[in-house]
This record gives structure tokens, C-alpha cells and sequence, in this order.
């Protein structure tokens, strides 16, 4: 049976894959495993829940269904109302929570939805702890009554305590600087206009009037052409874009070219590093940033870290090391000084204080770091297994040799499909694609 939980909680269509019913029983599983409801009970205290959630429809009745099995175990509950993920986080910590929800598919579109748990403190849950949630499912409960069952209150209000902490974390006044952000029409649609007002910025605020079905339709971070647009036809100094919970952001400079995650992290490091911030002077980073990063990186003094793909591994890593800077090339970056996750307001909020301390534009900022052409081929229709085979890995070795130090190679395979993933990165787009091409043909003959 495949497993429920996802890399980055329980995600589907909602009311399909995604019901009340599974909503409900995740939730009553979740207060046993992480609200330890049992041991509560001697101590004469409820363990306490915060839940938030994106401005998708269909998060109304999952929020409801979440409530109910949390309440009916034993878990008082904060309604937060429609929150980012980081901001969910925050309050976790922040209100001395036990465990905390969001309700969310991120990036995806309205039909979709999904539930992310936190454990105290914070913090995304660990593949073992996701898995005891799961086994747990459906089991037997013996669940209070009277006194015993948990009670729920709205703490809309508790949004401004999330402002505030962001806003204390950048030593930096926005005064002057003309921004254009775009929310998604989702999570952040309030609070991160609100929070760069309150910074000193001039704000034009675009997708952010979500309807309940808009959410990352032609907006966010992974529809950057309109704010490419609005801060061209306004003459802002940069824009930024959120996605749909706000875990992560991307920016544009003031003439619409792109500044990814990777450009973000390496103006964050360069600044943290001239400063004395960056923690061992490292930078946590995954497989797929851009080997332009890297040389960047190297060049600035700056030792980079690598992970597998996910921002989870990447937290694992700041944790395990003491390191505080860290993120994708989606746009996920953490600052763990600040976050104990993604944030995309707090990311957004410190890359325009280094802007404005700086004096210069976003676009001279970002030439600290040259992006190397980036050719990817998904091969479909293959053993995902193989991708190790000796034909391959011979390939593959050749092909490194040939691009020597202006290049690279990763072979990944897919974690859900039978396929397999061809990323090379070189100096130009044409010997970059010959080279995928090649490989690409390789795995197609080896790895059926």
C-alpha cells in the first residue's frame, strides 16, 4: 500500500483523495502521537492545537473536520484562520502549542488540498514520526467526555504576533523602496502587504483578492509573467512573488529578469557573510541549485553544503551542523535564526533590507552569481531502478570529463513514477543539451 504521507504531508483533490472522513481520522491519530493526549490527562492539562489554513474552499470544511477530531481527542484548539505555513509554524512555537496544522497544497491549484503537521517547537514532522501517525489510522480510541473533550476558540488575531516577530528580525528600513508583491490570491494575501507597509515600503499588492478557487491561477511563484509586468509598467525597484501557503518566494529586478532561489540565497550569504552572520560560513543547498551558485559560493569565501531535493533535508542538515542559512532554487529558503521553516515574507523582507542597505538595485546585487545553462530531460517509461547501471555510470563519467569544471551531471531518479530525471548544466545551452541528449538516449537503452 503506498504511502500516505508525501514530502510535504497528506495531499490530494480534495473530496476525493482528500476527505472530511480522512481529514477527521489524521487529526484524531495526530493528537494521540504528538499531543500524547494520555499523558496530558495526569497532568490535569489539554494539550493545545493551532490550526491555519490557505484560502481554498475547500479548507472550510477541512479546518472543520481537523477541529472536530482534535477537539473530540482531547486538544483545545486556535482557529488561526487563513495563514502561511511559516506563519502556522511561528505560532506553534511562539503560543506554546503542542502540535500545529496547516491546510494546504502550496503551489497547486484550487481542486487541491493537503494536511501538514508540526511537531512542538515548530518543525515539519520526521518520516518516522509521519509513519506512526499512519499506522495509527482507524485504530480504537477511548475518547473523553464532559470536561475532558477539547474546546475551540478563533485567534485571528494572533497574525499580528507573526507580523511583528518578522518585522524584528531585519535591521534594515524599507523607506523609499517601491516594491510590487504578488500573493497568489492566496495565504499571505494580508499579511505580507501589511508587514513591508509596516517596513517602510511603497507596496502595490497584486493577486490578493483570493476567492476560495483562484489560488495560484496566473499568479505566484510559479506564474511570474504578471509581475514581471506590473513592476516594468510601474518602474518598482523589484517585485516578489509568494506561492500559495508562502513557504517560498521568488523575485524579479526592476527590468523583469528572474532572480530564482539560488540568486536570493546568494545575496542573503554574501550579506550574512560581510557581516558576520553566516553561521561557519556555510551555505546549505541541494543537489539541483545551479553549479553557478557554487562558484559564486566559492569565490565569496562561502563553503556550500548539498542535500537530496527537499527543504526538509535541508533543515536536517542546518540542525545537524549549526548552520543557519539554507534553501532550493525553488524559492524555499530558511533562516533558521528567524524560522523554523520556508518563509517567504521573512526571505522577501530581508533580500529588499539588503537591497536598501546597499543602495543598489536588485539586478547589480544578483550579478554576484552567473547561472549556468540548465538542460533537464524527464525519461519516461524506464526502471527507475536502474539508474546506477554500469552503462550509465560510464556515460555519465564521460560526460563529466568533457565538461570538467565549466559543468555537471545529476541522474535522479523519480521517487513516485518510472522515470528517470537527466540534468546537465554547462557553459552554453547547446553543449549542455548534446550532453543531456546523449545521456537521455543511454538511459532509454540501459535502464529498461
Amino acid at each position: 500500500m503506498a504511502r500516505l504521507f508525501g514530502t510535504d504531508g497528506v495531499r490530494g483533490v480534495a473530496g476525493r483523495d482528500l476527505t472530511a472522513e480522512l481529514a477527521m481520522d489524521l487529526s484524531v491519530a495526530a493528537a494521540h502521537v504528538l499531543g500524547d493526549a494520555g499523558a496530558f490527562a495526569a497532568t490535569g492539562r489539554r494539550p493545545v492545537a493551532v490550526v491555519g489554513r490557505d484560502p481554498r474552499a475547500s479548507g472550510e470544511f477541512l479546518e472543520a473536520a481537523v477541529v472536530a477530531g482534535l477537539a473530540a481527542s482531547g486538544v483545545d484548539v486556535l482557529r488561526l484562520g487563513v495563514l502561511p505555513t511559516p506563519a502556522v509554524a511561528h505560532l506553534t512555537a511562539a503560543l506554546g502549542a503542542d502540535l500545529g496544522v496547516m491546510l494546504s497544497a502550496s503551489h497547486n491549484s484550487a481542486p487541491d488540498n493537503g494536511i501538514k503537521f508540526l511537531a512542538r517547537g515548530g518543525f515539519k514532522l520526521s518520516d518516522a514520526v509521519e509513519d506512526e501517525i499512519e499506522r495509527r489510522l482507524g485504530e480504537e480510541w477511548s475518547f473523553p467526555i464532559g470536561s475532558g473533550v477539547g474546546r475551540v476558540r478563533d485567534a485571528y488575531g494572533e497574525a499580528d504576533r507573526y507580523i511583528s516577530h518578522v518585522l524584528t528580525t531585519v535591521n534594515a528600513t524599507l523607506d523609499g523602496l517601491n516594491v510590487v508583491v504578488d500573493c497568489a490570491h492566496g495565504a499571505a494575501h494580508m499579511v505580507a502587504p501589511e508587514a513591508l507597509v509596516r517596513a517602510g515600503a511603497r507596496v502595490e499588492a497584486i493577486g490578493a483578492r483570493p476567492d476560495g478557487l483562484n489560488i495560484n491561477a496566473g499568479h505566484g511563484s510559479t506564474h511570474l509573467d504578471k509581475l514581471q509586468q506590473v513592476v516594468i509598467s510601474r518602474g518598482a525597484d523589484l517585485g516578489v512573488a509568494y506561492d500559495g501557503d508562502a513557504d517560498r518566494c521568488l523575485a524579479v529586478d526592476h527590468t523583469g529578469a528572474i532572480v530564482d532561489g539560488d540568486g536570493i540565497m546568494a545575496i542573503l550569504a554574501g550579506a550574512m557573510h560581510n557581516e558576520g552572520l553566516l553561521a561557519k560560513d556555510t551555505v546549505v543547498a541541494t543537489v539541483m541549485s545551479n553549479l553557478g551558485f557554487k562558484l559564486a559560493m566559492r569565490d565569496a569565501g562561502i563553503t556550500v553544503v548539498e542535500t537530496a531535493v527537499g527543504d526538509r533535508y535541508v533543515l536536517e542538515r542546518m540542525k545537524s551542523d549549526g548552520l543557519n542559512l539554507g534553501g532550493e532554487q525553488s524559492g524555499h529558503v530558511i533562516m533558521l535564526d528567524h524560522a523554523t521553516t520556508g518563509d517567504g515574507l521573512l526571505t522577501s523582507l530581508h533580500l529588499m533590507g539588503v537591497v536598501a542597505k546597499a543602495g543598489v538595485p536588485l539586478k547589480e546585487l544578483a550579478s554576484v552569481m552567473t547561472p549556468l545553462p540548465q538542460i533537464l530531460i524527464n525519461v519516461k517509461n524506464v526502471d527507475r531502478g536502474k539508474a546506477s547501471v554500469p552503462e550509465l555510470a560510464a556515460a555519465v563519467a564521460q560526460a563529466e570529463a568533457e565538461l570538467g569544471e565549466t559543468g555537471r551531471v545529476l541522474i535522479r531518479p523519480s521517487g513516485t513514477e518510472p522515470m528517470i530525471r537527466v540534468m546537465v548544466e554547462a557553459a552554453s545551452e547547446e553543449h549542455a543539451a548534446q550532453v543531456a541528449g546523449r545521456l537521455a538516449d543511454v538511459v532509454r537503452t540501459a535502464c529498461v
